[in-house]
């Protein structure tokens, strides 16, 4: 992994005025914020530059207000929260650069927390402008990126910052660096990775990464339909993207090329309705009706995805392997993400995983505490297992 400054290279930062990149792009329903889990991760490095003595000032965007204020998109909605979790008092400025900004600054005490305005109320953030990036520094004598969420993006308060004060890591941004590097960075092998979700069409350059970094590609979800139907396997009414079958053969192809074995059901879960507790049945997978749609990988299949997961050193998982929002074809993914934790808990795997509907299944399977790392970062994680540079963490390996 390229060299990074963190927390630890930090001496004495007693009265420094530190800018600190996070996300609190929460989720907020009627006034209150309903999933605090973003705030969670971000306490440590807030909490740890407040005890020892800094001038904490937070950066943060929340929603898409394209470079204008928007009253509901105010940071101010979120600020009682973030004190709530970090059990201590948060000051808020009503814009993140000029008068309002630096004046709430200059009332800092050594150890207090600010929360600066919105940062996408300016265009220049999105822009990456020169002169609002010199605004924002205007406030800060040392920065640090908390905000791997962010750090696909070549923004100002993600990318600029770290070219005009000294640029470090923080904590949550440290601990996912160091999991991705153990996920794909420099793994322990066999590495296996599980790929779920309904469309080959939105990961084609994550397929077409990881067969060159991986010694199996386990494809479940809908785009594993295309898969089949690629090969010749008749799918019935499932969702399936014909138009895609040139792309999937070529996938397969390069995994042939780079030893990556390609790993698809053998048996399905099918129903004739997309509902919850619709009727269905396990049939093997070149025996699809007509009228029917596989809605879940087979017991057949789960084994199989149970042996590759056991001769596994390392696990990358992004997307579930069927409809795990409706019972009963959650069985697969549960029953798949339950042996990966058992398997971590005993010191015999380092699984790694990633991406909004990932998260949503492991916390469904009840098994999210158990994994060596799990991403909420989206975008991001979804970036860098397609092998692309973040220019957020990118511009902190180039800090000297």
């Amino acid at each position: 992994m390229p060299a990074f400054k963190t927390l630890d290279h930090l001496t004495d930062i007693s009265g420094k005025r530190v800018l600190v990149r996070v996300d609190l792009n929460v989720p907020v329903a009627d006034g209150k914020v309903t999933d605090k889990t973003r705030i969670e991760r971000v306490a440590p490095t807030i909490l740890e530059l407040s005890a020892k003595g800094a001038k904490v000032i937070l950066l943060a965007h929340f929603g898409r207000p394209k470079g204008e204020p928007v009253a509901d998109m105010s940071l101010s909605l979120i600020t009682s929260a973030v004190s709530d979790v970090l059990g201590h008092e948060v000051h808020f400025a009503s814009d993140a650069i000029g008068a309002p900004a630096a004046d709430a600054v200059a009332k800092l005490n050594n150890g207090d927390i600010l929360l600066l305005e919105n940062t996408r109320f300016h265009k220049g953030e999105e822009n990456n402008d020169a002169d609002f990036v010199a605004e924002l520094a205007k406030n800060g004598d040392i920065y640090i990126n908390d905000a791997f969420s962010a750090a696909h993006r070549a923004h100002a308060s993600t990318e600029g910052l770290a070219r005009h004060l000294p640029a470090y890591a923080g904590r949550t941004m440290q601990a996912e660096l160091e999991a991705l590097e153990k996920g794909l960075g420099a793994p322990v092998r066999p590495v296996v990775a599980i790929v779920g979700g309904a469309k080959v069409s939105s990961k084609i350059d994550l397929l077409m990464n990881l067969v060159k970094k991986v010694d199996a590609l386990v494809i479940g979800g809908g785009m594993a339909n295309t898969f089949l139907a690629a090969r010749g396997t008749h799918v019935g009414k499932s969702l399936c993207e014909h138009d895609l079958a040139e792309t999937a053969k070529q996938i397969m192809i390069e995994a042939a090329t780079a030893g990556c074995a390609i790993v698809l059901p053998e048996d399905g879960v099918i129903a004739r309705e997309f509902k919850a507790n619709a009727d269905n049945e396990i049939v093997d997978i070149n025996a699809i009706p007509d009228d029917a749609m596989v809605l879940d990988v087979g017991p057949k299949s789960v084994e199989a995805i149970k042996g590759w997961i056991s001769r596994a050193e390392t696990l990358v998982w992004n997307g579930p392997l069927g409809a795990f929002e409706i019972a009963p074809f959650d069985t697969a993914t549960v029953a798949a993400a339950q042996y990966a934790a058992e398997r971590t808990k005993s010191g015999n795997l380092v699984s790694v995983a990633g991406g909004g509907d990932t998260v949503a299944a492991l916390n469904h399977a009840g098994v999210a505490d158990d994994f060596t790392y799990i991403s909420t970062a989206g975008g991001a994680f979804l970036e860098w297992m397609e092998g692309k540079v973040l220019p957020g963490v990118a511009v902190l390996t180039e800090q000297k």
